[in-house]
């Protein structure tokens, strides 16, 4: 018998058709154990947005600077690398791989908390950046895996919930971390030195998220099959040419997806990296106050946000509509916009809290329904690749330049620290729409196309 942690070929079994598909509670333990890392992922990837005051203080550096360390510094090497790394997935044990990148950026985590300046910051965060890459384009694929279509934007939506739950809990362990030693003193290690409180942060949430790395040598990798054949494809490796092709006689549609994504991305993750420092500066919470606030609402609003929006494009994909996966999107993007504008400009502090559960909610569900959308109308030996791709443009604009777009125009167009509400309402007020109206020109026929075309593979 074949090792069941090595995918089956077609020399092993006539046809996967003849397969079921897995059982559907090890299936869901296997979304769960990736949630887990994905939620892990954010922690450290946010735990830099509750500690912004203290960085800058320490290090001398201006909010320009401080976008550049939560976007670019991640977002180039975790965008560029997932193309590569897509393709090794693609081709080899996804387990693995993703294994090996939890392990990183775990380790990179920690490293930030040994940082001296602004440039050993910038590195070590390019080092988490490196390390995350290896989820997400593997994650999805083998979500597909286990999953029928009918049941694959729940699936998805679970996983995406990782995000929000992985942002909740940073600010949540940075907030008490901040509360229980902002007033101690700077503590000496041998051969390290001295380690400020913001610094003994990163490494509180580095170091244990290595269980996650653990626990996914107790997941299996699965039989490769296609969405709507059923089938091992025939063809185990394809060129990255085939891939752009496959992307280009699509355009249509992932065009609309990557431009719409794009620029709900920039929104999604401008909030989640400047709402703490609008209420620490703007309403004058503390950041352990605004960790433990912030905290609930992403825990509670934004992974219950996030699940639901992947069971409703599942329940509209059962009653027979079209394009449900962007239809969803489009809808809770659009519930959002007026209180994505309202929350940073709101001068009371409850109004402006208030706003932030529906925002929260609704931009909880976009991108893990998109990337549902993505692995359905993609071959299999493609779908790490092309997942891949689309983190590449969305990741690279949204986590890239989403914060830099907020903090260019505190810094430059208002030219004042205190104006960063309104930096916030403007970047929302812009892109939503954009966003919006990008992905309601790629519903009906693109997505349709793209499905009738993907079958016939």
């Amino acid at each position: 018998m074949a090792d069941e942690n090595q995918p089956v070929s077609l020399s092993e079994l006539t046809s996967v058709k003849e397969v079921p598909w897995p059982n559907p509670a090890y299936a869901w333990y296997v979304v769960t154990v990736l949630t887990l890392a994905y939620t892990v992922s954010f922690i450290d990837r946010q735990i830099l947005n509750l500690l912004v005051e203290p960085i800058k203080g320490d290090l001398g550096i201006s909010d320009t600077q401080i976008s550049l360390l939560q976007g670019l510094a991640f977002a180039i090497f975790y965008s560029l690398l997932g193309v590569p790394i897509g393709r090794l997935a693609d081709r080899s044990n996804r387990r693995n791989v993703i294994a090996l990148g939890i392990f990183l950026w775990c380790l990179m985590t920690a490293a930030c908390g040994l940082a001296r300046n602004f440039y050993q910051l910038f590195l070590a965060r390019i080092g988490v950046g490196i390390g995350e890459a290896a989820l997400s384009p593997p994650a999805y694929s083998i979500i597909a895996d286990y999953f029928p279509p009918e049941r694959l934007a729940r699936a998805t939506g679970m996983y995406a919930l990782g995000v929000y739950a992985g942002a909740g809990i940073a600010m949540l362990v940075g907030g008490a971390v901040i509360g229980m030693i902002s007033d101690a003193e700077p503590i000496s290690i041998p051969y390290v030195g001295l380690l400020r409180p913001w610094q003994m942060a990163f490494i509180a949430v580095g170091i244990p998220g290595l269980l996650a790395c653990a626990l996914m040598f107790t997941i299996r990798e699965p039989i490769r099959r296609d969405s709507f054949a059923n089938l091992e494809p025939q063809k185990t490796t394809v060129s990255f040419a085939e891939v752009i092709d496959f992307i280009k006689s699509r355009k249509r549609f992932f065009l609309s997806i990557f431009v719409g994504l794009s620029m709900i991305g920039m929104v999604i993750v401008a909030i989640l990296s400047w709402t703490p420092t609008y209420f620490i500066r703007l309403h004058g919470w503390t950041a352990s106050e605004i960790g433990f606030r912030y905290g609930i609402v992403l825990l509670i609003f934004g992974t219950s946000g996030s699940f639901l929006g992947g069971w409703f494009a599942d329940w509209i994909r059962s009653r027979g509509h079209s394009d449900p996966i962007i239809r969803t999107t489009i809808g809770v993007s659009t519930l959002a916009t007026p209180f994505a504008i309202l929350m940073p400009l709101s001068s009371f502090e409850n109004v402006a809290y208030l706003a932030l559960i529906p925002v929260t909610f609704f931009l909880a569900s976009p991108v893990g329904l998109t990337a549902a959308a993505v692995q359905i109308v993609t071959p299999n030996r493609m779908r790490a690749q092309i997942t891949a791709i689309y983190f590449l443009i969305v990741a690279m604009i949204g986590s890239g330049i989403g914060p830099l777009t907020v903090a260019l125009t505190t810094d430059y167009l208002y030219g004042e620290d205190m104006a960063v509400g309104k930096s916030i309402a403007l970047i929302c007020g812009v892109l939503l729409p954009i966003g919006i109206l990008s992905l309601w020109s790629g519903l009906n026929t693109s997505f349709n196309e793209a499905e009738k075309k993907s079958s016939e593979i």
